[in-house]
């Protein structure tokens, strides 16, 4: 895609987020949300005690860390990086259930685990996680998911791809060894097109949830029925899984098209507050009865994917600028201005029905996973408009393409200025250390 960044300017330039949101604006609600999050969740060690007790590795709170390394690296905080080690260390840098689980929700954590490795380094914060990739990379695909002690071990639920996908192609940024991007290409490939027929309707660009959801699942109201958070999670996914497949990978194309499908399919169901329902495509279901329309954890994702779209190119800025702008003031309205606590979250579930209400006021069951994706949203949208206001004369005569062969990209895929020596960054699809 071809753009000239002048006219991105101008087009920011006459919207409310220039005029009252600058990247100032969006970095002070990012750290005063951030901080509700952490000041509310001191000890980052203790574990979770909802219904029952869980540890905090639990794919709730691995979500979480993935928005906080997302804030850390636009808005390096030495509080971050020390909340995220007492975490890391008091798990051992191990998968919740040990290394041979083949569960993705408790690979999840594996992710953090990865970035902190990029950043400073340590064998002892991914060896626990390789050993566990390379057990499921050999356990068959061939157990029902209901047997007891199943050792079904690939992706039945989409949401697995957001949890799991990014592990194995870090693996691969990491080690050099194609067997993760091709193991990950394999399980998301099966979940898309063969189970259950294929959870992925590429006509209308739309997941359904998993082998239980699938078509003709539907809403009372007789529309097809797509969770907005799964799908959002495989939004994040993709958009994540980019940043380490260079242009010639071979599984790049596929993945560019997928979320370009997705990126249509998610526009066409974006309300006019600019946030989504949990609903995708039946627009008058707002999931359990009381609940007020916006859901947060959707938006979050869906925003933060299109900004990272159009910021790398990948998007039309004309076509999606609009609705990223609209996605913001529903994210930015949805947080409380005195305590940085943001509304409209829904809790843990399989189907838009699921969650509890959802109101301006409600507390959902796990905190930690919402504030994951409205962090990363955000940060993707700080990023994006960064990008934006940085444009020189000199890149505006560019194309994306052109322009990125000389950029610099964090391991987020988010464009770098002011890069930090020792640091480890993206040019050209490919690693460097500055």
């Amino acid at each position: 895609m071809r753009k000239n960044f002048l006219l991105l300017a101008l087009m920011v330039a006459g919207s409310a987020l220039a005029q009252s949101e600058a990247a100032g604006e969006v970095m002070k609600t990012l750290r005063q949300v951030n901080n509700y999050f952490m000041m509310k969740y001191a000890d980052p060690t203790l574990p979770t005690n909802i219904n029952r007790v869980r540890p905090s590795s639990l794919w709730t709170r691995a979500v979480y860390y993935e928005g906080l390394m997302a804030l850390n690296e636009i808005d390096n905080d030495p509080r971050y990086i020390d909340y995220t080690d007492r975490w890391g260390n008091f798990h051992k840098w191990t998968p919740r259930n040990g290394v041979k689980t083949n569960d993705a929700d408790d690979q999840c954590c594996g992710q953090t685990y990865f970035e902190r490795y990029m950043q400073s380094g340590g064998e002892e914060k991914i060896k626990p996680i390789l050993e566990n990739l390379n057990n499921q990379m050999q356990t068959p695909n061939d157990k029902k998911p209901e047997a007891e002690g199943s050792l079904y071990g690939w992706w039945t639920w989409i949401d697995a791809i957001q949890m799991a996908m990014p592990v194995y192609m870090q693996a691969y940024k990491v080690t050099g060894e194609r067997k993760y991007a091709d193991h990950a290409m394999k399980m998301y490939l099966w979940t898309r097109n063969t189970l259950a027929g294929g959870l992925f309707n590429t006509k209308e660009g739309l997941w359904w949830r998993d082998k239980d959801y699938v078509a003709p699942y539907q809403t009372p109201d007789g529309k097809n029925c797509y969770w907005s958070r799964g799908n959002g999670w495989v939004y994040m996914a993709l958009a994540r899984v980019m940043q380490f497949t260079p242009d010639d990978e071979a599984h790049r194309e596929s993945y560019v098209g997928d979320f370009l499908k997705m990126s249509e399919g998610l526009l066409n169901c974006q309300r006019e507050d600019g946030s989504w329902n949990v609903s995708l495509a039946a627009p008058s279901n707002y999931g359990q009865e009381g609940s007020e329309g916006p859901e947060m954890t959707g938006t979050s994702l869906f925003i933060g994917g299109m900004a990272y779209g159009v910021r790398t190119g990948l998007l039309d800025a004309e076509t999606y600028l609009p609705a990223i702008l609209r996605g913001w003031a529903a994210m930015k309205h949805a947080v409380h201005d005195d305590t940085g606590f943001v509304g409209y979250l829904q809790g843990t579930g399989s189907k838009p029905e699921d969650g509890g209400v959802i109101t301006y006021n409600s507390v959902p069951d796990f905190e930690d996973f919402g504030y994951g994706c409205w962090l990363w949203g955000a940060a993707e949208l700080h990023a994006l408009v960064v990008w934006l206001e940085q444009g020189s004369s000199d890149i505006r005569q560019l194309t994306v393409g052109q322009a990125a062969s000389t950029m610099l990209y964090d391991l987020l895929g988010r464009r770098v200025a002011q890069p930090v020596k020792g640091h480890t960054y993206i040019r050209n699809g490919r690693s460097v250390r500055w």
